[in-house]
């Protein structure tokens, strides 16, 4: 019989990495009530300059037509452009992140309604969890033509969709002559209920364009992975990574699935990445760190990794940038 890799386990669920982190928290223990007690407390003010106006993202969209690109629509969800190939991330377009009306509820409206986005070719979903697999979405999503790139077991969510790919990791699927997307290990989980805790897989996205390589990191803790994934596939000239949800103080420290704005630095450093990206924050409150707590850390602490402050990047909600653009020095 076939030896099984490391994160399938017998029962069929999936686990993470070897060497991962595998507690929780350091001390204490989630809980709801005081979840939302502690959110109340928050300084939900947003600044104006967080969004991007409407017809500015329409307007930039019809001027950056032409050229390669990421947008970012808020949350995980970005637009990816390149050559004539347009790849969205774990869309979320709904009001909240949860079934039906519950969930926690952005409080940043997505750059722009589901119905305004371009004409897009492939569909990467990298898990489960409500904030990032939103079944609402994927249901009016109007281009169900598109490639769907999903882990393994999530594939039975994508009906009447014409073409779509569930993926272990390190499995590899060649787009064109340019373009090649191989899914890779993360540090997180999988859950959408009470009893189907990590029977579907997690993962990143490695998205090779040319000589470029993106990736899509989202979500992830910190773990040792990241060398192994660094020394096989780096130097990553953009690596995009969640910096928000890591504080559920007074409860417990911290998770060890949602790397803080230093972890997604480190992240990146053993990457051997040229650019960091910070992604996962701004849109929804899933964690008890002030709002616009994620950016600053973020920019604050890129010199401890190796990276200047322009290295370490965010985006307004609706901000679009040229890929040459962010790469250059």
């Amino acid at each position: 019989m076939e030896k099984k890799p490391y994160h399938h386990l017998p029962d069929g669920t999936f686990r993470n990495p070897e060497g991962s982190p595998t507690s929780r928290s350091s001390s204490g223990k989630f809980s709801y009530r005081d979840f939302n007690k502690e959110k109340k407390k928050l300084d939900m003010t947003i600044p104006k300059e967080h969004v991007i106006n409407k017809q500015e993202v329409l307007s930039n969209l019809e001027k950056f037509k032409d050229d390669d690109y990421i947008a970012w629509i808020g949350h995980a969800t970005y637009l990816i452009k390149l050559g004539n190939t347009t790849i969205i991330t774990d869309p979320v377009f709904s009001k909240n992140a949860g079934p039906l009306i519950f969930g926690p509820k952005r409080f940043t409206d997505p750059a722009l309604k589901l119905n305004e986005i371009p004409k897009t070719d492939i569909f990467l979903l990298t898990h489960n969890h409500y904030d990032h697999q939103d079944m609402s979405t994927i249901r009016r999503f109007p281009f169900k033509d598109a490639k769907v790139l999903v882990p393994l077991k999530l594939g039975k969510y994508f009906k009447n969709y014409k073409d779509v790919n569930e993926m272990d990791w390190y499995d590899e699927i060649k787009i064109n002559d340019h373009l090649k997307i191989t899914f890779l290990p993360a540090v997180h989980w999988s859950k959408r209920s009470l009893t189907d805790t990590n029977k579907t897989l997690w993962g990143n996205f490695l998205i090779q364009y040319k000589d470029k390589k993106i990736l899509f990191a989202c979500d992830t803790g910190y773990g040792n992975i990241y060398k192994e994934i660094g020394e096989k596939y780096g130097p990553i000239d953009i690596t995009m990574i969640n910096i928000g949800a890591y504080d559920f103080r007074p409860m417990f420290n911290k998770s060890i699935y949602h790397t803080t704005p230093e972890e997604a630095l480190n992240v990146a450093k053993d990457l051997k990445s040229k650019k960091v990206l910070g992604m996962h924050w701004g849109t929804f409150v899933l964690s008890l760190e002030p709002i616009m707590e994620p950016p600053i850390r973020f920019k604050e602490n890129a010199d401890k990794f190796g990276f200047k402050k322009e290295d370490a990047i965010t985006f307004k909600i609706g901000e679009i940038n040229s890929l040459k653009s962010i790469l250059k020095d």
